[in-house]
């Protein structure tokens, strides 16, 4: 049956809206750290810009374990089998809590030679290991938030997510705070603060995903099929985001070349770029969900089956463009009036304030990137995200080398607006070829 506009359009805005409180909470989570540390000093933000790379750049590979988990809950929900949902999503949280210890436990140890190999010295080094070391406690179950957000994601329901992550903002700027200036404990206390939050979030969202297996009698500990199952899917998903997580941390370090107000402005501008990016990614979130659902109740052999497919992502397109115009509106609005919030540095003031202007050209751009990157893996079109994004980074890496040759060791304004041109720009519009070109064709739909 051919779905209506008006009943398409609210299906995309029921995912999307509470989808987009839930997605801003993480880099709600960081902008809190950001404004309270930055007024600790310029060192100490320097600092925090470090260690919360390593812990997003981990977070980041991790998301697999969310946009796995999405498609194959929403498949299976769209056919009605909730058993086999729920056991998809058991799979995934398992999974989850067994990397994070690894991975937690190998961070310790390597935690002052990973931040040395991001450029720190000095106190910046100092700080971003403190950082660092103080966030591993929560980050089990930050992967653990990961799969069961997936989970409810795949049943359709995104305002779960979004209540537990908004009370979970709350409790963090709040309790950030208090470690951070009343107990005396500075960058490792607003670390410290957000591992605790992140194992809340965790055990409310992981009782949600037990009750329903509990429910549908899917016992709690899955066949090594079920692990290997996640991490098969999950190793081209890991693909497509180490690589574009090491087109950030290239970045990072050219940006650590030309000095730590620079860096400091760059931690800023990246904090707001990324909350953008969550706010457009929650149209995406509305992709993977809406897709893998119509994918898994619909008959793909007949014709008119798969034109509703179109339908859907061309709806979603047009949608994410006009989500991208208005973001592009609001970036120069808040480069210009928010920067003393965050630092009381003038330089760093007026670097934020220029950069986001290139962030709003980029917008629309992003918005584009975004909703297909969500289309293809709603698809589970794992295999070619993974390709094209290895792709994008050897087409950005080079573009990042000449900043590098030309600005590095001159805290210089050129530099700066340069290296974000290459990224919201250059490295944007690679990646809108590559996933604009897939998204016209029909293999993606199987």
């Amino acid at each position: 049956m051919k779905t209506s506009t008006p009943s398409l359009n609210r299906q995309i805005l029921a995912l999307a809206v509470p989808a987009f409180g839930a997605l801003i909470a993480e880099p709600l989570f960081v902008m809190a750290d950001s404004a309270i540390i930055g007024h600790l000093g310029t060192p100490q933000l320097a600092g925090l810009t470090l260690g919360s790379t390593v812990v997003q750049t981990i977070v980041g590979l991790a998301v697999f374990l969310s946009y796995s988990t999405t498609p194959a809950v929403a498949r299976a929900f769209g056919s009605g089998d909730l058993k086999r949902a729920y056991t998809a999503g058991r799979d995934g949280l398992v999974t989850a809590l067994m990397l994070g210890v690894l991975v937690a436990g190998a961070l310790w140890l390597t935690a002052p030679g990973l931040i040395t190999a991001l450029g720190g010295t000095g106190e910046m080094h100092t700080f971003g290991v403190d950082y660092l070391r103080w966030s591993l406690p929560g980050l089990p179950a930050m992967l653990a938030v990961l799969a069961a957000v997936g989970v409810l994601r795949g049943m359709q329901d995104t305002k779960t997510p979004l209540y537990v992550a908004t009370g979970g903002a709350v409790l963090n700027a709040g309790l950030n705070w208090v470690l951070v200036y009343p107990a005396g404990m500075g960058v490792a206390g607003s670390a410290l603060g957000t591992s605790a939050v992140q194992w809340l979030m965790a055990l409310v969202l992981g009782a949600m995903v037990v009750r329903g297996m509990r429910a549908h009698h899917v016992l709690a500990v899955p066949g090594i099929t079920g692990v290997a199952g996640v991490l098969r899917v999950g190793s081209w998903l890991m693909l497509r985001t180490l690589s574009m997580r090491i087109a950030l941390l290239a970045t990072v370090f050219v940006v650590t070349a030309q000095g730590a107000e620079n860096l400091a402005a760059y931690q800023l501008v990246l904090t707001f770029f990324n909350f953008l990016a969550f706010a457009l990614d929650s149209l995406a979130i509305a992709a993977q969900a809406l897709l893998g659902k119509e994918l898994g109740a619909r008959n793909l052999d007949r014709p008119a089956e798969r034109d509703a497919v179109v339908v859907l992502k061309d709806r979603l397109v047009r949608w994410a463009l006009g989500f991208g115009l208005v973001t592009a509106l609001l970036c120069p609005l808040v480069g210009f009036f928010s920067a003393p919030l965050f630092t009381s540095d003038s330089q760093v003031q007026h670097l934020f304030a220029l950069a986001m202007l290139v962030v709003a050209v980029g917008q629309p751009l992003a918005s584009y990137v975004f909703i297909l990157d969500g289309v293809l893996i709603g698809a589970q079109d794992v295999r070619y995200l993974a390709l094209a994004s290895l792709l994008n980074a050897v087409v950005y890496l080079p573009m990042l080398v000449a900043v590098y040759l030309i600005f590095s060791g001159s805290a210089s304004v050129a530099g700066f607006i340069w290296l974000w041109v290459s990224y919201a720009l250059g490295y944007m519009g690679i990646r809108a070829l590559t996933l604009g070109h897939r998204a016209r064709q029909g293999v993606w739909i199987k």
